[in-house]
């Protein structure tokens, strides 16, 4: 359902914003493009899907579009085949149909995620991002199915302007469906935020090892290492196999991340840690049990750690006792032996059975990862925690899209930025409440924002569409009476109830303009002048 039923039909073109696409029911590419106001010109093909007579007795999914650049474009029929499209300039030449220069089956049915353009040593390489939803006969405690993603480079390193070819494809899984998963603009990186982890298992068609082949004789239950922190430093055990000394630790600690394994096996614990350390006064040995014990010192006192190193679930956080009384003590005035003790007083204590249901968070947490092109391993991982996916949009052509996470009750916008070497991801702007207000639309099937972010957007699964505009100055005198003190800002939100009992298909926003695709119409609402 996430990956198909919600599907977006409806294409934005970033390059030239007054102008959007979809793929009508006969598989031709149509265009409209804004004349006045709120008028469209005619419809314009320009580009028809010829499907396989023996791909149409198979599994089909929805057609996908994806704009690469100013003047490409990539195509699935939904029966397997990417398609690769010379778009000319779309502003300029919107009258020119579209010709391809690639064309070629991939196997099962996909639709396109994202796709990018970029120019290396003279050969022009348009990577595309592509999703399955595939059987697994060895799931069955589960689902029974899998996620995949494909990353496909394609080049015309023959030298020949018209003949492209597959030079890479590499498969990751996963056991969810992303809600975010874009390709870094010069192919160099991918990143994913997920439910659940993917990572990359085949590329080629050939399998990668996997590091878990020469794992230890350690019981895949049991946790590999046992932490336990004060405010001052932290305690890890990690088991070890029989007959290992102490020539054998490979153990490698710097001032953000460690590495703990024995010769000739993979590491048993790697990544970055959770926060910075004194390496120099933190020490590691071997103890009667044969396990590894490690002392690390914190850089900071005080802060207590949610996990040890980012995005490792094999280890088992233990409480002392000291720590248990400290929080029994700091929590009691918090607490008391009857549900609401005294309902009468001021700021009575809240009962769980008066919250709204909006005012819950997810009980899955995400994770956000980046993968190196090269490597195909995670450099990056962030726990969302319980800030929640709400959308991403395409805000500058030249970079990454957006996504948008509630942070309490607000909704942060974050920028990609896979060029720097630290901070990958960038706070660019804030829709005050929208992470609360969002959450009662029950109905809710898409969401967006203006690339100036002016205003954001909800479109339910029929006919209404809620406007969320920021905060503007009011021309009279407005008094917080709980506060008391003056408001000299309000933010507007505003209903459109449309002409349709269709289902809402696609829907996409530009500074002035909201689009709004059902099956039988095409709808613009002027939102800014």
């Amino acid at each position: 359902m996430k990956a198909f039923g919600m599907y977006n039909y409806l294409h934005i073109d970033p390059w030239y914003e007054e102008s959007v696409y979809f793929i009508d029911c006969k598989g031709r590419v149509l265009n409209q493009t804004v004349t006045l106001d709120t008028a469209l010109g005619k419809p314009r093909e320009m580009f028809r899907i010829t499907l396989d007579p023996s791909s149409c007795a198979g599994e089909r999914v929805c057609p996908s579009l994806s704009l690469t650049s100013a003047s490409g474009a990539a195509l699935s029929d939904g029966a397997g085949r990417l398609i690769l499209l010379r778009t000319s300039k779309r502003g300029e030449s919107s009258h020119l149909k579209w010709e391809p220069v690639f064309s070629e089956s991939l196997g099962e049915p996909f639709t396109i995620l994202h796709s990018v353009s970029h120019v290396q040593s003279g050969v022009h390489i348009v990577e595309v991002l592509l999703l399955r939803v595939q059987k697994d006969p060895s799931d069955t405690m589960g689902s029974g199915f899998y996620t995949s993603l494909e990353w496909v480079t394609v080049d015309n390193s023959s030298g020949e302007e018209k003949k492209y070819g597959v030079r890479k494809r590499r498969v990751m899984k996963g056991k969810s469906v992303p809600h975010y998963a874009a390709l870094e603009p010069q192919g160099k990186g991918l990143m994913v935020a997920s439910e659940r982890p993917f990572s990359f298992k085949e590329v080629d068609g050939v399998p990668l090892e996997e590091t878990a082949a020469e794992d230890m004789e350690v019981e895949n239950s049991d946790p590999i290492y046992f932490w336990q922190q004060t405010e001052e430093d932290l305690t890890v055990c990690v088991r070890l196999p029989e007959g290992t000394s102490k020539d054998d630790i490979c153990f490698n600690l710097s001032a953000d991340g460690m590495s703990v394994g024995v010769r000739g096996y993979a590491p048993l614990l790697q990544g970055q840690l959770f926060a910075p350390v004194d390496p120099q006064a933190s020490v590691w040995t071997i103890t009667d049990n044969k396990s590894l014990e490690v002392t690390l010192q914190k850089r900071s006192e005080g802060p207590q750690w949610s996990e040890l190193v980012l995005g490792d679930r094999r280890g088992e956080y233990i409480f002392s006792e000291e720590q248990t009384s400290q929080l029994h003590q700091r929590l009691a005035h918090l607490t008391a032996e009857q549900l609401n003790a005294n309902p009468d007083k001021d700021k009575p204590p809240c009962n769980a059975q008066e919250l709204e249901e909006c005012d819950g968070f997810p009980e899955d947490s995400s994770t956000l990862m980046r993968f190196d092109g090269t490597t195909l391993k995670p450099t990056h991982v962030v726990n969302l925690g319980s800030h929640q996916y709400l959308f991403s949009v395409d805000i500058n052509t030249g970079e990454m899209p957006v996504f948008c996470l509630r942070h309490d009750v607000d909704a942060l916008l974050w920028q990609p930025r896979p060029e720097q070497l630290e901070e990958k991801w960038e706070h660019i702007a804030t829709f005050n409440a929208l992470g609360y207000v969002q959450a009662s639309k029950r109905d809710k099937k898409f969401a967006t924002c203006a690339p100036n972010f002016s205003y954001s957007s909800l479109a339910e699964c029929v006919r209404r569409v809620f406007i969320y505009r920021q905060p503007s100055p009011v021309d009279t005198q407005l008094f917080n009476r709980k506060l008391g003190r003056q408001v000299g800002q309000v933010a507007k939100q505003q209903v459109a109830s449309l002409e349709s009992t269709e289902t809402v298909l696609g829907f996409r926003a530009t500074n002035e303009r909201l689009f709004v695709l059902t099956c039988s119409k095409l709808f613009i609402l002027k939102v800014n002048n």
